[in-house]
């Protein structure tokens, strides 16, 4: 996916006020999620930005996605939601550790939180089509915040991953680097399947677990205890 994307250290900043929020990623590189399979983006499609920074001890994520259909019906944690509704994905993985994480987060701020142990395994259970229960990390949450806004078409999220919960073995240095991906799954009422995107130049929208296409996030500066 090209050159590593520069994680910056994050100005101090209030998770609960959205300007805050705003102003302190507003230098942070923008990345967009595309439909890089299709010549042309299919109809319904809507755009959506991700920007990335740090703290001591997280990775942030800040999503906006435009929606003109903002909806997911579940509320349980770890229940398969983008069955159901619109859903942002992350995917993280620390360069030299073969277990990766996908994290999923609703419009309703439900959760999917996954470990897989390799791309290997995960492509020998795709066989079966389905998800293990090992998989599922219920123990330990991320941090996320949702907001809705009905009268722009729109919904943000931020979410905020613990070092420790991602990377198995030291925290991220300077020049540390990490793979990343962000996803999307974007419904319409009445409409069966939903709407693909992603950060990543996948050839086909089923392959988001594909990590050779993912991109590499390049943190910045030492990371403070």
């Amino acid at each position: 996916m090209g050159s590593p994307l520069d994680c910056r250290r994050l100005p101090p900043f209030d998770s609960d006020d959205w300007e805050s929020v705003v102003g302190a990623f507003r230098d942070a590189p923008l990345i967009l999620l595309q439909q890089f399979w299709l010549d042309h983006p299919q109809e319904g499609f809507r755009s959506a930005r991700v920007r990335t920074g740090w703290t001591a001890e997280k990775l942030h994520v800040f999503a906006e996605l435009d929606d003109d259909d903002v909806f997911n019906p579940v509320t349980e944690l770890n229940s398969l939601s983008f069955r159901h509704g619109d859903v942002f994905e992350m995917f993280l993985r620390p360069l030299g550790q073969e277990a990766y994480y996908e994290f999923h987060v609703s419009p309703q701020n439900q959760k999917l939180q996954l470990r897989i142990p390799s791309a290997g395994e995960f492509s020998a259970e795709r066989k079966g089509e389905g998800i293990p229960p090992g998989w599922m990390l219920a123990d330990r949450l991320i941090e996320s915040r949702v907001q809705v806004c009905a009268e722009v078409n729109r919904w943000r999220v931020l979410a905020a991953i613990p070092f420790d919960m991602v990377a198995e073995g030291p925290r991220p240095q300077a020049g540390s680097q990490w793979l990343f991906s962000f996803s999307r799954y974007d419904y319409y009422r009445g409409k069966p399947e939903p709407v693909l995107s992603s950060t990543s130049p996948h050839s086909l929208p089923v392959s988001f677990h594909r990590q050779q296409d993912w991109g590499t996030l390049s943190f910045s500066f030492l990371c403070s205890n």
